[in-house]
This record gives C-alpha cells, structure tokens and sequence, in this order.
C-alpha cells in the first residue's frame, strides 16, 4: 500500500511539471503548426534566471517568502522577452514555409540559445534550494512528502483552468479556436491572424519558463538540461495529441505514473516505459488519444 500511494503521489507531481511545459508546446502547435523545439531552451531560460535570481536574493538576506514571487517573474520575463523576440525577429518571415523547414528554424534557434545560457551563466551547476524547503514537509499515509513538490500539482490545475477559460469563455480565446480550425476563413473575416500568432508563442513560451522557473529547485541546474525536457514533453504531446489540451493533461498523468512506477518497481526501464508507451499509443492511434487527422496536399 505504502508503494502504491508513493507510486501515485511522485507520478502525479511528475506529471504535473511536464503538463506545464507540454501544455505550451501543444498550444503553439494547435494555432501556429509549429513543433517548437527551442520550447526546451525557454524551460532552461526559465530555471537559469530563476535559479540565478535566488542566488543573488538570498545573498542579500531579503525574506524568503519573497523568493517564490521571483520564480514567477523570471519566468514571465523570459518567456515574453524571448519569446516576442524570436517569433517577431524570425518565425513570422517562415509561416509560408513547409513544416519541416520550421523544424529546422526552432532546432536553430535552441542551439543558438545553449551557447547564449553557456556565455551568459557559465558552465557550473545551480542549485537554489531555498525556497524547496521553506515550506517543510507533509506526511502522507506515513510518508514524507515536499510541500513545495506538491505545489507542482495546484501549479498545473491553474494553469490548465486558466488556459481552458482563456479559449472558452474569452473572445480572444475564440478568435484563437477559430485559427485553430480554419487559419484561412479566419483570416478572410479579418481576424488578425499575425497578432494572434505573436500572443500564443509567447504565452508557450511563459509557460515553458514557467516549468523550468519553478522547477529549478528541484534539479541541479546545468547545461543541457533543456535537451532532456523537450524529449519529454514531445513524448507528452505525441501521446494525447498534437494541439489537444487535454491530450496534454492526460499525455502528462499516463507518462508521469509509468515513469513513477517504473523508478519505484524497475529503475532500469524508466526511459523505455516513456517511449514504450509512446510506441503503444502511437500504433493503436496514430494521430495520438485526442488527436485528430488532418488533410494533407501530397
């Protein structure tokens, strides 16, 4: 029993930091078809500003309640800054382009930004522990638990509720579902489609910073770090779905529980339980468990 409830507590805290990230991967995909992977290197933005900004709090003892509002600007930061500059400066000139070809742009772009963290931050690890444990522990059937990592999980409910009123019940979220599913009709009834583009990459990619932000203190911050992350959330997104919110959620939760139970019952097969089910999905449904098919010109 004890097994089991350390089995469900870790997989869903897992599965809520790769909802997080994976949620903003799916939405720039849903409206803009981009499979974004400089979405990982907006998650390592996001933990190294973090990371970096509570190092230099804590050195000027400031309180450290305040550690956790700087998790959350740097995130927002990052993610606005770059994520304006990128698709403003770059991907609006190759909307035109086949996908395959924005594929390359974005693994561009998330080469270019390794060197820039290297440059900027070093090589060295972070590690800003401080506001984990700030919080203490809470026990669960016996078990101690981080509240902190916790947290992770009431992270992700806002987020997925504020992204699923954001397209439900505002009109801009409407105009968006309405370039989700037409892009052309949209664009013919004066939609502009451009600033609606514009808005969801850097809301992707606040979200990407958002996970890495608030997940620096529990990893050691270090290069490469967003190579590891966006392999994951592409497995998340493959498995719900490619542009389905909530194939996002349940992508997360199937890989987060296989994950936990693998590291708890058999640690020599976590990666492959990742991709194995991946593999499964994949055969059973080929466009993913919310996805669905689309037409394409051959």
């Amino acid at each position: 029993m004890l097994s089991f409830v350390a089995i469900l507590v870790d997989g869903i805290v897992y599965a809520s930091w790769l909802f997080v990230i994976g949620i903003g991967l799916t939405l720039i995909y849903g409206v803009m078809n981009i499979l974004n992977v400089a979405h990982g290197s907006f998650y390592a933005l996001g933990a190294y500003s973090a990371a970096w900004l509570i190092g230099q709090y804590f050195l000027l003892d400031y309180p450290a309640a305040a550690s956790y509002l700087l998790i959350l600007v740097a995130a927002v930061a990052i993610g606005v800054i770059f994520g304006f500059i990128i698709e403003r400066g770059l991907l609006r000139f190759m909307y035109d382009r086949d996908e395959v070809v924005l594929v390359l742009v974005t693994y561009a772009v998330f080469l270019i930004l390794e060197d820039v963290m290297k440059l900027t931050w070093g090589v060295e690890s972070y590690m800003p522990y401080q506001p984990r444990y700030l919080l203490g522990n809470i026990s669960i059937m016996g078990l101690p638990f981080v509240v902190y990592d916790l947290c992770l999980v009431l992270l992700a409910l806002v987020v997925g509720i504020s992204v699923w009123l954001g397209l439900n019940r505002t009109r801009p979220g409407k105009l968006l579902i309405a370039v989700i599913y037409d892009r052309e009709l949209a664009l013919t009834v004066g939609v502009n489609v451009g600033r609606i583009f514009t808005i969801t990459f850097v809301i992707g990619s606040v979200l990407g910073a958002l996970g890495g932000a608030f997940t620096a203190p529990l990893i050691s911050v270090s290069p490469g770090i967003g190579i590891e992350i966006i392999v994951l959330a592409f497995a998340v997104v493959v498995i719900g779905g490619l542009g389905s919110i909530a194939g996002a959620a349940v992508g997360a939760l199937i890989v987060g529980l296989g994950r936990a139970a693998a590291v708890h019952l058999l640690p020599q097969a976590e990666l492959f339980v990742v991709f194995g089910v991946m593999t499964l999905v994949l055969l059973i449904r080929p466009h993913g468990l919310f996805g669905r098919a689309v037409l394409r010109k051959i």
